[in-house]
């Protein structure tokens, strides 16, 4: 007979899955999740450890009532007070948390973002008093215990250096999700909010098309007036809310400002094509966040689909499926069809039930920006999802630098709404300026607040655009911190030219190691460096390093703006060499690469004397004859050289600036080819101090 499932077994019980999972584990029953499969003779004890065992009646705790919509509307409002007395009554407040204030505990190793909530000051105005005491922290870089106590007295507050909880310094470095010191009892169910992931064509937008179509909460595909990005579908009575972006770029944009909106992650593979680059990139993104991943096995209509080898693809990025013995959650579907999808939707449900989410509907609302535009007619909009609290029309409100009032609300299929709980997605117009994807948004008392609110942000923004690290100071902190942490973590982001080179890399690196300090590859991919190992780096505080590889333009325009050190090699035991340096924080490089320009190849040219002419237009920088200059094929180095001819219509030149068209020579290379880009630098050495 076939297996039967845990959650199938609770439902003919009519308990709850996690209490039939517990009791199935106490009973010696191999089942790690509320999903696994038990045998027939399994399920049987399960049943007769019920039968005829009566329960004690528990007295269920006391759960709030949902607060009816009527309810909230009806709440009335607190008593306005003259503006002035509310400011005299907040600066009140403030001086008296001054006079005899404790101790502050902080946790070693917090960085300024996480230093600025405990002690109420701006994280960029702690990065400079940092500089100021030749401390080189960014805002997302932990700093050293001994600058703690120097920065508690720059700020004049007491503070107390605690040791960091273990368990959470082995997980990602990013920010974590706000935890709101919610009392239990106010506390009420909540929709998870879903991501949806994987490879371009693996069919992420039909799927989630065929969902919106048949399941959108409140009204038909046919009702949606616009799009949102982000909707509600119900499933057995509870809600799941979707966040529909465009893939694991937006997903990690979001979560490298701070915005931890995602509770779940869906990554979708096609069963007739395997794990792609890009599907790989999803992996990490969401093994960063450390939330649940299901495996949505797609395309199962088509003839070559193989289910089984894609459970085996995945045993290899460390996502071992249930039917391997694992706890990955894999469903088999077919988006076109909408076979499995019901089943799908049925696993989401049932992870939610397991872990349970929570919110608290009573306070002032806060939540995140998802989505923002400039909108014809409507003026500036942003949809939002709650994550505590209710929003309600007329509400002021504000988000990073922008402030507004909730002039009206619209969910997903037009509709408008009076208010929005937590994990609601809302489209909210009535705001002063368009706000920035992924910036927090919370309720104020009323606009003037909101407007000043707005207003130190935008200063706060201003500054801290004035101390951002460069990619040296960071990798200069990352060294200092690595040289003296007992326990030091280096995180490494590698791309190489080929399989077997990432192979034989990840092989060596796993060899390098020291006492108290060890390697971490937060990714390991082929081809070029992309503006998303950009991010990836800069949430996961990472160092990218490339073999026979280069970052594209705009990759290496994001690592600039953003302090992210790439570094490049064309000789395997350099880059081994130079990893282990970094480890024990000893690197100090000579020599450092600057890139004068590059040029697209836009047709070839061939010519009896001088060989293949490669037509190209100029996009950053100048070429100039005799550089030394590389050709990229892909990402992927495929000529390191010198430039041997310029020209300019039918005149040698000796360079030629971004913007001109202009024909190339190589020196000893002929190999050139359509689409290829040259780039163009020099190696300088670097003064040491």
């Amino acid at each position: 007979m076939a297996k039967i499932r845990v959650y199938e077994l609770a439902r003919e019980l009519g308990l709850e899955s996690k209490d039939v999972l517990a009791r199935a584990q106490e009973l010696g029953i191999e089942a790690k999740t509320a999903s696994s499969g038990v045998e027939p003779e399994a399920a049987d004890q399960v049943r007769q450890s019920y039968a005829g065992v009566e329960e004690p009646a528990l007295e269920p705790e006391p759960e709030p009532e949902p607060i009816a919509e009527s309810e909230l509307e009806a709440e009335p409002e607190p008593e306005a007070e003259p503006e002035a007395e509310v400011e005299a009554e907040l600066e009140a407040e403030s001086e008296s948390e001054g006079e005899g204030s404790e101790p502050v505990s902080v946790e070693s190793g917090v960085t300024p973002e996480g230093l600025s909530e405990l002690i109420g000051q701006p994280a960029p105005e702690i990065v400079k008093a940092l500089i100021q005491l030749g401390e080189m922290v960014g805002a997302s870089t932990p700093i050293p215990d001994d600058a703690l106590e120097l920065i508690g007295d720059h700020f004049d507050v007491e503070i107390e250096v605690v040791p960091a909880d273990p368990a959470a310094q082995t997980g990602s470095r990013v920010r974590p999700k706000k935890v709101y010191d919610d009392d239990p009892a106010v506390l009420v169910s909540r929709p998870p909010v879903v991501t949806v992931m994987g490879h371009v064509d693996h069919g992420k937008t039909t799927l989630l098309d065929f969902i919106r179509k048949t399941n959108v909460v409140g009204g038909e595909y046919g009702g949606i007036t616009q799009h949102i990005g982000a909707y509600q579908v119900e499933v057995g009575g509870n809600k799941i809310t979707f966040l529909d972006t465009p893939g694991h770029e937006a997903f990690t944009a979001l979560r490298a400002r701070g915005a931890e909106v995602t509770d779940m992650v869906v990554l979708i593979v096609a069963a007739d094509d395997g794990i792609m680059p890009q599907t790989i990139e999803a992996i990490s993104h969401a093994k960063a966040a450390g939330v649940p991943i299901i495996i949505a096995i797609n395309k199962m209509d088509l003839p070559g689909a193989d289910p089984h080898g894609i459970r085996a693809q995945l045993t290899e990025y460390e996502l071992i499926a249930e039917e391997l013995g694992g706890d990955v959650i894999t469903v088999e579907l077919s988006a076109k069809s909408g076979d499995g999808i019901d089943q799908l939707l049925e696993m989401i449900d049932l992870v939610a039930q397991l872990e349970e989410f929570k919110g608290n509907p009573n306070p002032a609302a806060e939540g995140v920006v998802v989505e923002s535009q400039l909108d014809v007619g409507r003026g500036p909009v942003a949809t939002v999802i709650v994550q505590r609290g209710t929003l309600k029309q007329g509400d002021a409100l504000v988000a990073g630098p922008v402030s507004g009032r909730v002039r009206s609300m619209l969910n997903e299929t037009g509709e408008k709404v009076p208010l929005a709980g937590p994990s609601a997605p809302v489209l909210v117009m009535g705001w002063s300026e368009v706000p920035t994807a992924g910036d927090a948004f919370q309720v104020l008392k009323n606009e003037r607040m909101a407007r000043n609110q707005a207003a130190k942000a935008f200063e706060d923004l201003r500054a801290g655009q004035q101390v951002i690290p460069t990619a040296r100071e960071r990798l200069a902190a990352l060294l200092e911190q690595l040289r003296t942490q007992d326990e030091a973590d280096l995180r490494l982001i590698i791309r190489a030219d080929a399989h077997g080179s990432l192979e034989a890399i990840r092989e060596s690196v796993a060899k390098i190691g020291r006492e108290g300090g060890k390697i971490t590859l937060v990714q390991g991919a082929v081809g070029g460096i992309s503006e998303n190992d950009v991010s990836l780096a800069e949430v996961t505080e990472s160092v990218i390093v490339g073999f026979n590889v280069r970052p594209d333009a705009k990759a290496r325009r994001s690592a600039e703006d953003k302090g992210i050190e790439i570094r490049t090699y064309r000789v395997i035991y350099e880059m081994l060499d130079e990893i282990e340096q970094m480890l024990v924080g000893r690197l100090a490089p000579d020599e450092v690469e600057v890139v004068i320009g590059s040029a697209e190849v836009r047709a070839i040219f061939r010519t009896p004397r001088a060989g293949n002419i490669a037509g190209s237009y100029i996009t950053e920088g100048e070429i100039i004859r005799g550089s030394r200059a590389r050709v990229l094929r892909g990402g992927v180095v495929t000529h390191d050289g010198r430039i041997g001819s310029l020209r300019r219509f039918k005149d040698d030149v000796r360079q030629v600036s971004a913007g001109y068209e202009c024909g190339i020579g190589f020196e000893t290379f002929n190999d050139i080819k359509q689409d290829d880009v040259i780039e163009v630098y020099e190696v300088r050495e670097v003064a040491r101090t």
